[in-house]
């Protein structure tokens, strides 16, 4: 059986460019999940696990959308070969049933790891660099007058949600989030 894993980081991102390219490959089952790469409980990924036979595939779009870090990808890795089940990486253009393919994959999950730290570093000095300059970011502070009004206008169920948002300059995120 060939199964699919998509990921992303974050509820906002969309899943379709992954969801595309497995089912392209011709995934029989996909498996997807909307959440940070770091956490250690996935309950799809770990869901999958479970079914894996001798003989089965898994197909991902990039290496970085399975493991945490290089180590969870080779321990991954190994539980895949020990499984007899092979992986595939599309954008990668890796394939473990081969020995070349097993070690591009040990090389691609360093260089995936390597990426992700730099990013992470880049940022970091980005925001100590705003910080620096007495810029703090973040999303600005809403203000209370604003959001009680917003919340007013909406049960009073006159006015729509266009007519709330731009009358008070309050999110239609903001609002739904502050609805009880």
């Amino acid at each position: 059986m060939i199964f699919g894993y998509a990921r992303v980081s974050t509820q906002d991102q969309n899943l379709e460019l992954q969801l595309d390219a497995l089912n392209k490959f011709g995934c029989d089952r996909i498996f997807q999940e909307k959440m940070t790469g770091t956490k250690k409980e996935r309950p799809q990924l770990e869901e999958m696990m479970k079914l894996l036979r001798k003989g089965d595939k898994i197909v991902i779009y990039k290496l970085d959308r399975i493991g945490r870090s290089t180590k969870h990808l080779i321990e991954l890795s190994d539980a895949f070969e020990k499984m007899g089940v092979e992986l595939v990486s599309i954008v990668d253009q890796l394939d473990t049933s081969t020995a070349m393919g097993r070690f591009f994959f040990r090389f691609m999950a360093s260089l995936s790891e390597l990426e992700r730290d730099i990013i992470s570093e880049r940022t970091k000095a980005g925001l100590e660099s705003a910080r620096a300059r007495g810029r703090n970011g973040g999303r600005p502070k809403v203000s209370e007058k604003k959001l009680k009004l917003a919340l007013k206008m909406y049960g009073s169920k006159i006015y729509s949600i266009r007519e709330i948002v731009e009358a008070t300059g309050i999110s239609q995120a903001t609002l739904y989030r502050n609805i009880h």
